[in-house]
């Protein structure tokens, strides 16, 4: 049975051109307020979105759309609209997800170098016609970092940091804001990852596009970079990522993104310590979904998106006492997966 905000959708729809001439069907809903749904339209299918103000808006979504197909990148075409309701209609790309197509190394290693080579183009973009991208500075990385204490270790584990902890995550967090903002800002789509890229079979290829772009922001260089090679929901050999990483390095230099004096010992920094942001950013996110939302699907992926902290920090003395601290944590939340699962 359809709620209240689906029936205002379905009968919104009705007074468009593009009226659906079948039912809504399901499609999902994401780590946000915002749900998607199917429907036909004559001799194609149409998505309709469902953004709820005030937790969503589609004017960023809308305006990054439009710049991301000036830089002549795959999105979805925004073919109707209404901001006080929050209601979209878009082009369905259908349901495979690059995700869905990393069944063997080979193919993986291809359609991550394609994806990989769609950043300079999202680079650019760091402004729309709406203004510049929002910065991703100290504030909005420190808020981010906070989640993994507030909602993993504190509301979820029940864990009271002692003071030589607190000193350890506060000694990290400066380490990891520091490298943020050392390096060259560039537009970043912020959540480039296996299942927000579309593969789209165009004359029997694989072209991919890009959703859920609606938060991007103009921040570090290797942040889309991490968040598709150390993904949450999948892991590689660390061979593959490296060549994946210098692959990337090598195009930036060449696009005039990435200055030659950057050695390849900076960038992999650069690219090791983003990603331990994002992940802790991630796991706290994913346990704010959990407790906050009740969607506890994706506590599944914490104990991997964790390890690679583990695994990544270990290589950086600064972080050793870090890298031990989060170690303890995984271990705890391993032990607390069954409660987890017992709220789904």
């Amino acid at each position: 049975m359809s709620d209240a905000r689906q029936q205002q959708l379905a009968q919104w729809l009705d007074t468009l051109e593009l009226k659906p001439r079948g039912t809504l069907q399901v499609v999902s809903g994401d780590a946000s307020f915002r749900r998607y749904f199917r429907y036909p339209h004559a001799d194609r299918w149409l998505i309709a979105v469902d953004a709820p103000p005030p937790q969503e808006s589609l004017q960023p979504f809308m305006a990054i759309a439009q710049r991301y197909l000036d830089e002549g990148l795959q999105v979805p075409k925004v073919h109707a609209f209404d901001q006080a309701q929050g209601f979209m209609v878009l082009d369905d790309f259908g349901d495979t997800l690059l995700f869905a197509r990393l069944d063997d190394n080979e193919r993986a290693n291809r359609l991550y170098q394609q994806a990989l080579g769609l950043l300079p183009r999202v680079m650019r973009a760091t402004d729309t016609e709406q203004g510049a991208l929002p910065d991703y500075d100290e504030p909005m990385l420190r808020r981010e970092l906070d989640l993994f204490k507030d909602w993993l270790v504190e509301h979820h584990l029940q864990v009271t940091l002692s003071e030589a902890e607190e000193r350890v995550w506060q000694d990290a967090c400066q380490v990891l804001v520091s490298n943020a903002l050392e390096q060259p800002q560039v537009g970043v789509h912020r959540d480039f990852h296996s299942r927000n890229i579309m593969c789209v079979e165009q004359a029997q290829a694989d072209t991919l596009a890009l959703i859920d772009f609606q938060d991007a922001v103009c921040g570090p260089i290797t942040y889309d970079a991490v968040s598709l090679l150390r993904d949450c929901y999948v892991a590689w050999p660390s061979a593959m990522v490296t060549q994946q990483r210098e692959f990337l390095q090598q195009r930036l230099r060449s696009e005039g993104l990435l200055d030659a004096g950057v050695s390849e010992d900076t960038f992999k920094r650069w690219f090791d310590l983003m990603g331990i942001q994002r992940h802790l950013k991630a796991a706290g996110i994913f346990a704010r979904l959990l407790h906050r939302d009740a969607k506890p699907g994706y506590m599944a992926d914490v104990p991997r998106t964790l390890q690679y902290i583990v695994d990544v920090s270990q290589a950086y003395p600064m972080l050793s006492d870090f890298s031990d601290w989060v170690a303890d944590i995984q271990q705890q939340v391993t032990a607390q997966m069954p409660t987890a699962t017992l709220h789904d």
